[in-house]
């Protein structure tokens, strides 16, 4: 009898289906082929899963290949995170890996199996401007630009812990810097292009908000976001059904209104202005200030460094975002084909100041997809000084790259304001494993520096790595990227001081055998 009343009520609403897909106008697929028709949609939609999981190689997923993942679960997960049975990247082949080329002999190392891998930055932030809070950031590994709002407050609350824990910044997005922010993690401060918790009623920038904000938290630096790698020259709009009262008194803006952000800044409207107001947000805070950008056209960076080669003004940094960035959500055309990548992007950049003789006096920081060993490696010989992960981070505490972030249905919890979907993320378990991704990354950093020979990532050169087509030729990073002699390498006094930092001063200046 109960057989017969599930087959009844499964024969009813098979019957039902068919008639309403018989009926609809919307999908011809379904009037054409009824109930059997909704398999090809649950097909299309679990489809990245599929690939995800089934289908695809261990190498061949994008923006982040299966064997990427699992490096970075098992890594903040304390794991083992090696990999048996030889590479499967086909190195035989394979166009554009790059290869470091490793050293017989050394001078002296860093312990590079300290559990803490303390790793600090070459340089001192703010240090050639004289800025009052000048510092040496005690990590080059530090977490990029993410907005609560973006992300959940659990997520936030994650990070910033696991930022305290291992000792690095915590970039706040533009977003405004709110509670979640707020749990012992140093942070970097973004001014965007709506001046989101320093503005005022008409969206104009307030220099009296933005002091009050700095004093209420652990604030080291300011960062002034011109753009980012995931959608450039592209301003955004907050509807107004996602201003909650908490957002809207984080960000500054009226509950349930619509809010645009601008796709430039009104506070300054050329180079020459943008020196002034960060001048100006250094004078008054004392604090380093400096600016993000992805990569186009050159007039910018050709400009910035001609008024800073002059001495009076000056950025103390540059965040160079390549276009493969992916946590801010954007059409296809600008995730896809606006800016420049990483490698291109920045080597540009850094040939502009080095042109000018200028590397020393600010420091490079690069972030898009660069929170992997390799690609981080590349990025310190191209020059960067130190490095801004995102998507590595939300990958440490629980994404699964399910790539719904602009869909409020994130099933992890990370990058949602769902209460329900954020309520399954624990902080505070979260925030032990992106702690320990982060203290892995510099430990990798450390060792494969010790491959080099050298004490130091920023020790590193274009020279020290190959990019290789397949197996008919080799060339330098160097020459890949059109580096003169010198190019991407700090200056004596700087690799002096870092190597007597980390082995000791009995190091020459020098830190590999001639």
């Amino acid at each position: 009898m109960q057989a017969r009343r599930i087959s009844a009520v499964a024969a009813t609403a098979v019957a039902l289906v068919t008639a309403h897909d018989l009926v609809q106008k919307r999908h011809a697929l379904l009037r054409n082929f009824p109930v059997i028709g909704h398999a090809r949609y649950l097909l299309e939609t679990i489809g990245p899963e599929l690939r995800q999981y089934i289908v695809t190689s261990n190498e061949a997923e994008r923006p982040f290949s299966r064997d990427q993942r699992t490096w970075i679960y098992a890594s903040a997960k304390e794991e083992n995170n090696y990999f048996g049975f030889g590479t499967e990247v086909d190195v035989e082949h394979v166009q554009g890996h790059a290869y470091l080329k490793q050293r017989t002999f050394a001078s002296a190392l860093p312990d590079a199996h300290d559990p803490q891998a303390p790793l600090p930055s070459t340089k001192v932030l703010g240090g050639p401007r004289g800025r009052a809070k000048a510092f040496r950031p005690a990590s080059v590994v530090n977490i990029s630009a993410m907005s609560f709002g973006s992300l959940s407050g659990a997520a936030i609350t994650a990070l910033n812990k696991g930022a305290a824990l291992a000792g690095t910044m915590h970039n706040t997005g533009e977003g405004g810097l709110s509670p979640y922010h707020r749990n012992g993690g140093d942070l970097v401060l973004q001014i965007g292009t709506s001046y989101f918790g320093c503005r005022n009623e008409d969206g104009s920038f307030n220099l009296d908000k933005l002091k009050d904000v700095v004093a209420s938290a652990p604030v080291k630096a300011i960062e002034i976001k011109l753009s980012q790698g995931a959608k450039p020259g592209l301003g955004g709009m907050l509807p107004g059904a996602k201003v909650t009262p908490e957002i809207a008194e984080i960000r500054g803006i009226p509950v349930g209104k619509d809010c645009a952000s601008p796709s430039r800044h009104t506070a300054f409207s050329d180079v020459d202005s943008m020196l002034d107001f960060v001048e100006l947000l250094a004078t008054e805070t004392g604090l380093p200030v400096g600016v993000k950008s992805a990569v186009g056209e050159l007039g910018f960076w050709q400009e910035l460094a001609a008024l800073m080669a002059r001495g009076d003004r000056g950025v103390d940094f540059v965040t160079v975002d390549g276009s493969e960035g992916g946590t801010g959500a954007a059409p296809r055309i600008f995730a896809d084909s606006v800016s420049l990548p990483f490698r291109m992007g920045f080597s540009r950049v850094y040939g502009t100041f080095a042109e000018l003789g200028l590397t020393d006096e600010l420091t490079f920081i690069g972030s898009g997809k660069l929170g992997l060993p390799e690609n981080a490696a590349v990025a310190f010989a191209l020059g960067a000084d130190m490095l801004n992960v995102a998507r590595e981070a939300m990958l440490s505490i629980g994404c699964i790259q399910s790539q719904k972030c602009h869909t409020d249905k994130c099933p992890t919890g990370i990058a949602t304001q769902n209460q329900w979907l954020a309520r399954g993320l624990d902080p505070t378990s979260k925030a032990t494993r992106a702690a320990v991704y982060l203290r892995t990354l510099r430990g990798e950093l450390m060792k494969v520096s010790s491959a080099v020979g050298v004490a130091h990532p920023g020790l590193i050169t274009a020279d020290d790595i190959e990019i290789m087509n397949g197996d008919y030729e080799a060339r330098t990073l160097a020459s890949v990227y059109g580096y003169k002699d010198g190019w991407g390498e700090l200056g004596p006094h700087l690799a002096k001081e870092i190597t007597e930092l980390l082995v000791g001063t009995s190091t020459s200046t020098n830190s590999r055998p001639e």
